[in-house]
């Protein structure tokens, strides 16, 4: 594992976040404090607005907006806020408006009745299966280790956040650990994708922890998407 070097960002970059929920505030309120520019997408266009509205109410000059599932498209870097198998389903209904883009996947695939397996065949990640539905997207895992809470601060204690980033492309990556260092955080490069077997599968272990470790099932569910 290595520490990924800062690489130039260029502003006015699009970023859109497709998902509403506790993990795209999160990682919006991240976006907006890098200077890059946001948009929100969500089957509820009601639950996008309200969320774009409160970031730019909170962060003064902020560049964000709710948009279609087009504007969504036409972002340079797609974020999917989802869990897992509901990412794999949008990506793939963009289809073809994915392609040479970075997707950025953030899932956890559990079963969410149980927190007791992954719901992936062995030998594959949620991260894989979506590239596979959108195999001419650039397909990068990250943020699935980060809980929402913390993002809006950037950091515990006083660290940044860690990212764990991995994918095949080697611009992709940078591309996702410039944002992830201009939002003040910390990119650490764990190589290709398949290396998100052992991220979905470590977080896996950290929910499914919750309960013994005296936090509650409400606690696993509070780290969704």
């Amino acid at each position: 594992m290595r520490e990924t070097p800062h690489v130039r960002w260029e502003p006015q970059v699009i970023i859109s976040i497709v998902g509403a929920g506790n993990m795209a505030r999160g990682i919006g309120t991240r976006v907006l404090s890098g200077g890059h520019s946001l948009r929100f997408h969500d089957r509820n266009p009601g639950k996008a607005e309200e969320l774009a509205a409160s970031l730019s109410e909170a962060m003064s000059g902020a560049d964000v907006q709710a948009s279609d599932a087009e504007g969504a498209a036409a972002a340079d870097v797609v974020v999917l806020a989802l869990p897992y198998p509901a990412g794999r389903e949008v990506a793939a209904s963009l289809g073809a408006a994915l392609s040479g883009k970075v997707v950025v996947d953030i899932s956890n695939p559990v079963d969410f009745n149980t927190f007791d397996s992954l719901v992936v065949p062995p030998g594959t990640s949620a991260a894989e299966e979506i590239a596979a539905a959108v195999p001419d997207a650039r397909v990068v895992k990250a943020f699935n280790t980060t809980f929402a809470g913390p993002l809006a601060s950037g950091e515990v204690a006083g660290r940044p956040l860690d990212v764990f980033i991995a994918g095949d492309d080697d611009a992709a990556r940078e591309t996702v650990a410039a944002v992830v260092t201009s939002a003040g955080l910390r990119p650490l490069d764990v190589g290709p994708l398949r290396r998100a077997r052992e991220l979905e599968a470590f977080q896996f272990l950290h929910m499914a922890s919750q309960e013994r470790l005296g936090l509650g099932w409400s606690s696993a569910i509070a780290l969704l998407p």
